[in-house]
Parts: C-alpha cells; sequence; structure tokens
C-alpha cells in the first residue's frame, strides 16, 4: 500500500519548487513555492477533479500539514544525525 502523500521536486529544473503528491482517490499533484505552499499552487489531477470545492481545499490542507511535516522532520534528522554542516 502506498502511502497517502508523498514528496517530491525537480529541483534541476525549478530549485524553489516542491510537490506533494496524493495518492488516494482523488489522486493530484500539487506544486507550490518550497518557502509557502500557499503561492503559486498548481494542481494536476490524476482523477477527474471533485465538483466538491469544500473537499478541494481539505485536501490542499492535508497536503500542507504533510509537507510542513516531512520538512520539519528532516531537519531534526540532520540536526541530530550530526551530518547537517556535511552537505
Amino acid at each position: 500500500m502506498l502511502p497517502k502523500f508523498l514528496l517530491a521536486d525537480n529541483s534541476q529544473e525549478m530549485p524553489d519548487f516542491i510537490y506533494v503528491v496524493h495518492n488516494e482517490f482523488p489522486r493530484f499533484i500539487v506544486g507550490s513555492d518550497i518557502e509557502d505552499f500557499s503561492l503559486n499552487q498548481e494542481i494536476h489531477w490524476i482523477d477527474d477533479e471533485p465538483d466538491d470545492k469544500g473537499l478541494i481545499a481539505e485536501l490542499l490542507t492535508e497536503a500542507e500539514e504533510f509537507l510542513e511535516t516531512e520538512l520539519e522532520n528532516q531537519d531534526n534528522y540532520f540536526e541530530d544525525d550530526g551530518e547537517g554542516d556535511k552537505l
């Protein structure tokens, strides 16, 4: 079973953009500015876009929360690992 959300990037072509992939129905990819997720959002629907705007807003909120948690976890990993200075 795949996770509900995944992170993706294309740092060679879009270094300031990050993508969150939603793997459950309705599947979509949302790309956004890495520093401000609500800025310049681009939603790419894999499944048909839902008519329910409330559902879309809820999914985007969940995607943003996932992204924030993942970035915090990465920061903590590198701080705890002591390898942050080596990168």
